[in-house]
């Protein structure tokens, strides 16, 4: 074999452009490259600040839920009326909201449900992906949800279908 310095010699990488911005690491021989820079760490600190939004809608859900929990919709006078209902005398997929809510926020699932069904629904969509954002937050992964033509199209035509049969006579359940 031939031991000559030009027969087996490696390849020498020095450091490139890209690394030549970034300072030396303390504590890193110098002969590594750079520790590549990374986002908050695994400490406490960073997964409080991953939660914080997460958190911060949860808390403005309760806060929105308790006070139309304390502010009761059945009483006149403390809510607007619905534009829909006032003008045309027909339910909007909205009307029994607010109803819905107070009823949901004092535990009354059956009173909730016959004010407007959709909005509970609704309330435990939101609650199966806030649990789920917020797991993928504190793991550190970001949420998406991506929603196409077609779910669009879809919601909105479940939309109109529960407008439309909550008006007529045999949807009369549906009513708030």
């Amino acid at each position: 074999m031939d031991a000559s310095p030009t027969s087996a010699a490696p390849p020498s990488h020095g450091p490139g452009p890209a690394d030549a911005a970034r300072p030396p690491t303390p504590g890193r021989p110098p002969f590594l490259p750079p520790a590549p820079a990374s986002g908050p760490g695994p400490g406490p600190g960073a997964r409080l600040r991953r939660l914080a939004v997460p958190v911060g809608v949860m808390a403005a859900v309760v806060g929105a839920f308790g006070y139309v929990g304390a502010v009761d919709p059945n009483e006149p006078g403390h809510y607007p009326a619905c534009p829909l209902l006032r003008l045309t005398g027909l339910y909007c997929p909205g009307c029994g909201g607010l109803r819905s809510a107070h009823a949901f926020a004092h535990g009354d699932i059956a009173a909730a449900l016959g004010s407007n069904a959709l909005a509970v629904a609704g309330y435990v969509l939101f609650a199966v992906l806030w649990v789920a954002w917020t797991a993928r937050a504190a793991r550190g992964r970001p949420m998406s949800i991506a929603a196409g033509p077609a779910v669009w199209w879809g919601i909105g035509a479940v939309l109109i279908v529960f407008s439309v049969v909550r008006n007529l006579p045999f949807g009369a359940a549906l009513a708030p």
